[in-house]
């Protein structure tokens, strides 16, 4: 099965998700959030990066809890319009 490539939006919606996370990281090094998260630092890094733009579920919910972000909180900052994304 092949996954049809991401949309300009999807994308965008990723790397904003990575912003959100690395900032909520602040000054804790990204080896102590991805020990708590339970995932490898290189997958934590490729997530801030926007170079996953679609992680997993579960994923997320663990870095959020990791770096104390509520899931209504990363909820609410990642509601963008998709009229204001890149085409």
């Amino acid at each position: 099965m092949v996954r049809p490539p991401l949309t300009p939006f999807e994308r965008d919606r990723g790397e904003l998700l990575g912003q959100i996370l690395r900032d909520a990281r602040a000054d804790r090094s990204m080896v102590e959030v991805a020990a708590h998260a339970g995932i490898s630092v290189e997958t934590l890094r490729k997530i801030e990066r926007g170079r996953v733009p679609t992680p997993a579920f579960f994923t997320v919910a663990a870095i959020a809890n990791a770096v104390g972000l509520s899931l209504e909180d990363l909820i609410a900052q990642t509601a963008i319009d998709p009229g204001r994304m890149s085409a």
